[in-house]
């Protein structure tokens, strides 16, 4: 009887052992925590028409692409990028209406924002939303955090470059003289955004300022505006335009045998220029943040292989770099938690000269200095082609922020 208890306890402690067994005495691996893969939505506010769309168009492939691009190489952490543009038409109003759907219904994390009207109109929304805006308008008030906390972008202002241009100017200018200048821009905020800042900078640099001329972004000839310029010869005159208002102010000039340099900024010259301008565009210079196609750099392999090789303008490469700098910003959100405008425009901040591929130069941003740079690639247009010079790089002072 006793025989029969212990061979009964024995088997109840087999049963126990054989039950803990199964019900995990042995060593479990962790259940997999299943990764989020839901698409990261990003809106795009573009002039695809209207008055603007010649550079809106062409930056707009170049974001499309790069999206391209970063989904089919693992995406944000497994997370594709979805990719919402629509066409502001040069229309505030339309861009706002546009920009308040993808914040309140399709809950975008943030925005890739293009000309100065809309971007302008949405500084304090964006604040008050915490949606990011990497745009296309680079005035320099843009990169000032305490005026526009949540607006990026990746080119230097149009004041650093007009700065830069002035500095390398002064740098090769071998005359005992002053060199005279002259400014030549339209009666808008775009075109007045950077002439201050500018003047006072050619003051310290030892310039001979000589005048100024308002031309019109719709302008079909600059005969008016430029004779008074032309009887102070000035040495090197900014325009401050558009290319079609840039085109028409060099065959203007040319007409009436103006001798001097001109140079634009970014939106002032590019691939089409010589095609519009013809031989007067020959000697032009142009302040660019991004290399021409064909450029030797790792990023233009990407890009020709996205194109087929097919030709595209620098607007284009600006595009690219654009969704490169929003890409890496949302890889170091994503690492430390959810991808939101906050956190995402924290991480943007942590950002300390970011290389986009060699396709432009490098972008850091700080907490209280949204600058991307202080680096400009200059240009001249030599047998009807954009020749690069030099990257001229000056320094990042504190007095110039916001201005």
């Amino acid at each position: 009887m006793r025989a029969g208890k212990i061979i009964t306890a024995a088997c109840i402690l087999v049963l126990a052992g054989l039950m803990l067994f199964g019900c995990g005495g042995e060593d479990k691996k962790p259940a997999e925590t299943k990764k989020d893969a839901t698409p990261i939505r990003v809106g795009g506010l573009i002039d695809l028409s209207g008055p603007t769309s010649s550079v809106g168009v062409p930056y707009a492939d170049g974001l499309k692409a790069a999206v391209k691009y970063v989904n089919e190489n693992g995406g944000i952490d497994g997370r594709a990028i979805e990719f919402d543009l629509q066409d502001t038409a040069y229309n505030v109003q339309q861009g706002l209406s546009l920009y308040k759907r993808m914040v309140t219904t399709d809950h975008v994390v943030c925005v890739q924002g293009f000309g100065s009207a809309v971007t302008e109109a949405l500084v304090r929304t964006l604040a008050k939303d915490m949606v990011p805006n990497l745009s296309a308008s680079y005035s320099a008030h843009l990169t000032d955090p305490k005026k526009a906390p949540y607006n990026f972008f990746i080119a230097a202002d149009y004041t650093t470059q007009l700065r830069a241009a002035l500095k390398y100017f002064r740098d090769t200018w071998k005359e005992a003289r002053a060199p005279r200048l002259a400014f030549i821009y339209p009666d808008h905020p775009y075109g007045l955004a950077p002439i201050e800042g500018g003047k006072e900078y050619a003051k310290e640099l030892g310039y001979d300022i000589v005048g100024d001329a308002n031309v019109s972004l719709k302008a079909i000839d600059a005969t008016t505006e430029l004779l008074p310029l032309k009887e102070k010869a000035p040495d090197f005159c900014w325009i401050g335009g558009t290319t079609p208002s840039t085109s028409v102010i060099l065959k203007s000039a040319k007409n009436i045998g103006m001798n001097t340099v001109f140079f634009t900024d970014i939106w002032g010259t590019d691939e089409t220029l010589p095609q519009l301008a013809g031989p007067a565009a020959d000697g032009s210079f142009s302040n660019q943040s991004a290399s021409v196609y064909g450029a030797d750099a790792p990023g233009m392999k990407v890009i020709e292989q996205l194109t087929e090789n097919k030709p595209q303008m620098t607007h284009f490469t600006r595009g690219f770099v654009s969704i490169l700098v929003m890409a890496e910003g949302m890889k170091r959100a994503a690492a430390k938690g959810p991808i939101a405008g906050e956190s995402l425009k924290a991480a943007l901040e942590t950002l300390r000269d970011f290389d986009p591929m060699g396709l432009a130069p490098l972008i850091s941003y700080f907490p209280e200095d949204h600058r991307p740079n202080m680096a400009v690639f200059l240009y001249t247009i030599q047998d009807g082609k954009l020749t690069f010079v030099k990257e001229e790089v000056l320094e990042r002072r504190a007095d110039w922020l916001g201005k």
